[in-house]
């Protein structure tokens, strides 16, 4: 065996020839700039117009992003050569990389909007891919800084069809799903295919003025259907927020919206094996009776947010959606320093009935606080869920049914406060007794039938 392979090194070194002088001088090797100065250009980004254009709109450089973001020094980049032949477009238009938020690991992706207006290319692609991969396979939260006008036409057959196009971006997406966290900082568009990157991320954060989601540009709406629109009403930040619920926090610029970040990740645990981290004791605020916010008619209506900040630890509650289907209250907050989510009806808003949109909302943050093993507090207040011919049209049962569906399959531990009332089905929506709560804690002003008292006697008498 040796001596054949001895042979085989003879045979090899015996066809190679010296290379003449000459020859080297009419075929010189390619000269390359160095490492350094190749990065050093990447970093800089597109053009200087490019630049000056964001700054005009209070956009920031997507490596600022990410450095404002993450703990100083920690960010490590993925794929900073990919293109690097074409100049330009450094990195493809996309940064992406692993790097620490509050001493724990995470991965990052931030779309270059100085590069071809963040677009997607092959590379693009895949690099976005390798970092969903690598957060899921290392069991680490995932944060998407968009930016990006969607895929590039020119380059659709490279980038779209294939088995690492730009559907296995979504694909990892939803694998990835309840396994780690997944948030979107959104600054720009976020087009076409683009947007359902934000849609499958546990939560997205909107620039308003900015910030904008959707399928088809305003030119191809009026093109397809005849509808003249702008992409601020069809698909800005405030819509998103407050109509179509694809948006959870309404923010007014970039440093709010890398704080909501670095906020939410606070209350969840790396991945779903972990649980949510413990702070220090943080008493509720001092002086809040609560007894005093509730009125003793269930006609007057109060402040359910009110009376979970009195509740939690103080500045501990991050309300999610809070301009969308405001007739339930979600968000995370710490009681004794440990993590809980909360479900409250809102009287404020349409008497705290549940509306198919409600429904939808707690539904989605019920199953959030279930994959990554935050308790649930549900104080109700609720009538029950929303009757007429509208609402039957829209699928109420269905939307409701999701809801109820949620809180039976929900594992982590649940408490159900009655507040004031609970009312038909939407004691079922709160995890009544039935639900098998770990405890159901009626107030004294609580009330619980299958209908109100006026309902009651008219559906009698």
């Amino acid at each position: 065996m040796g001596a054949s392979i001895g042979a085989l090194r003879v045979q090899a070194t015996s066809r190679l020839r010296q290379v003449s002088p000459a020859e080297t001088q009419h075929n010189p090797v390619p000269e390359h700039s160095p490492v350094p100065d190749l990065r050093t250009r990447v970093e800089r980004g597109g053009a200087a117009k490019y630049h000056e254009a964001n700054a005009a709109k209070g956009k920031l450089f997507a490596r600022e992003r990410v450095r404002l973001l993450v703990d100083e020094g920690s960010f490590v980049e993925d794929g900073v050569f990919a293109n690097v032949a074409a100049d330009d477009l450094p990195a493809d238009g996309v940064v992406t990389g692993s790097a620490c938020i509050d001493g724990r690991p995470v991965c990052v992706m931030a779309n270059d909007s100085t590069v071809k207006a963040g677009s997607w290319g092959a590379r693009t692609v895949e690099k976005i891919i390798r970092i969903i991969e690598t957060a899921y396979r290392s069991g680490v939260p995932m944060v998407y800084l968009v930016d990006s006008a969607g895929a590039r036409i020119t380059d659709q057959i490279d980038l779209f069809p294939g088995r690492r196009g730009a559907g296995k971006i979504f694909w990892n997406q939803v694998r990835a799903s309840g396994s780690i966290p997944q948030v979107c900082a959104l600054f720009g568009p976020s087009a076409a295919g683009g947007a359902y990157i934000p849609a499958f991320c546990d939560v997205v954060v909107m620039v308003e003025g900015n910030a904008s989601m959707y399928l088809g540009s305003d030119r191809m709406v009026e093109m397809v259907t005849g509808e003249k629109t702008s992409l601020e009403a069809m698909g800005g930040a405030r819509v998103h927020c407050t109509e179509s619920g694809v948006g959870h926090f309404l923010v007014q610029d970039e440093q709010q919206a890398l704080d909501k970040v670095r906020a939410y990740l606070s209350y969840l645990p790396s991945s779903w094996e972990g649980t949510p981290p413990v702070r220090d004791v943080v008493p509720a605020p001092a002086g809040t009776d609560l007894g005093a916010l509730v009125p003793e008619s269930e006609r007057q209506a109060f402040d359910m947010r009110r009376y979970v900040k009195g509740l939690l630890d103080e500045g501990s509650f991050l309300e999610i959606h809070a301009l969308w289907a405001r007739e339930v209250t979600v968000g995370l907050g710490r009681l004794s320093g440990e993590v809980v989510g909360v479900v409250g009806s809102n009287s404020m808003f349409k008497g705290g009935v549940l509306f198919v949109d409600s429904a939808d909302k707690a539904t989605r943050f019920i199953q959030l606080c279930d994959a990554f093993n935050v308790p649930l507090l549900f104080l109700s207040d609720v009538p029950g869920f929303m009757v007429g011919t509208a609402v039957e049209r829209q699928g109420i049962i269905r939307h409701g049914a999701k809801m109820i569906t949620a809180v039976s399959e929900a594992t982590v531990p649940k408490i159900c406060v009655v507040v004031r009332k609970a009312y038909g089905a939407g004691l079922y929506a709160m995890a009544g007794p039935g639900f098998e709560p770990d405890a159901t804690l009626a107030l004294p002003t609580a009330k619980i039938a299958v209908m109100g008292a006026e309902a009651a006697v008219n559906a009698v008498y």
